[in-house]
């Protein structure tokens, strides 16, 4: 329970905060959204002679200065309903639970009317961008289809990833000899699940399968010749291609 003192000292601060936030939107003129179109805060009339990249800039500028103006504008409104919870004795006590806010949470954010764990600001946003809903892989959502071994979201960053990140080779657990490898599963097949998938083939209905040398079906022979296995899955019956498992055949 908050005492007279104290809710003077926050009505005090809400008071300055408020004055603070509506001197800085008069200043700014609301971050210049009070003119019809971005041209005008950069006294162009038409985008005609203007490069693609300067008009890019033009609008990024723009998007910010309204995501300012709107943090600002709720800004502005906590402080007012602060300010009315005062009002009428509700400042202090969480809106959901009606514990009371401890002082110290109060002195961090005088604006709030909730408790830690009601705190509106817990609940992470899921909205995406709404081109996402028409976009397919590897332009869509970043999720991986099950049956989906095309190039995807994760090969589009590990793509990227190959130029560098913010890491270095020391930064990992077990370190490496390039940055090429410093992303996440660096030496995953691209485009293809198994190694054979890359030099293995077969005719429209799945039959003759075909074999196509190359250094990674050499690669794939060394290293079941060194563990003594037909596949990488296990040995095959040797007396008939089909069925694949001893199981399908004692069906």
């Amino acid at each position: 329970m908050l005492s007279n003192e104290q809710l003077s000292t926050f009505r005090s601060q809400l008071i300055n905060a408020k004055k603070e936030v509506e001197e800085q939107l008069q200043d700014s003129d609301h971050f210049d959204l009070e003119r019809g179109h971005f041209h005008g805060s950069v006294g162009e009339l038409s985008s005609y002679d203007n490069h693609p990249g300067d008009e890019g800039t033009e609008l990024y500028e723009r998007e910010k200065d309204i995501a300012l103006n709107e943090h600002i504008e709720k800004e502005l409104k906590d402080i007012a309903y602060a300010l009315q919870a005062i009002d009428e004795g509700r400042y202090g006590k969480c809106e959901i639970c009606g514990k009371d806010i401890p002082f110290e949470r109060l002195t961090a954010v005088p604006t709030t009317t909730y408790c830690v764990k009601h705190s509106p600001t817990q609940v992470v946003s899921h909205n995406r961008p709404i081109e996402e809903g028409v976009l397919m892989p590897p332009f869509g959502k970043f999720v991986d289809e099950e049956d989906n071994v095309a190039f995807d979201a994760e090969d589009s960053w590990q793509d990227v990833a190959k130029y560098g990140t913010s890491e270095s080779p020391s930064d990992l657990v077990d370190p490496v000899d390039s940055y090429n490898e410093v992303f996440v599963e660096s030496d995953e097949n691209v485009g293809y699940v198994e190694d054979y998938e890359n030099f293995v083939a077969t005719d429209i209905e799945g039959k003759e399968v075909i074999i196509y040398p190359n250094n990674q079906h050499e690669r794939y022979e060394e290293v079941l010749d060194e563990e003594g296995i037909m596949t990488m899955f296990g040995d095959l019956p040797p007396y008939e291609k089909e069925p694949y498992t001893q199981e399908e055949a004692e069906d």
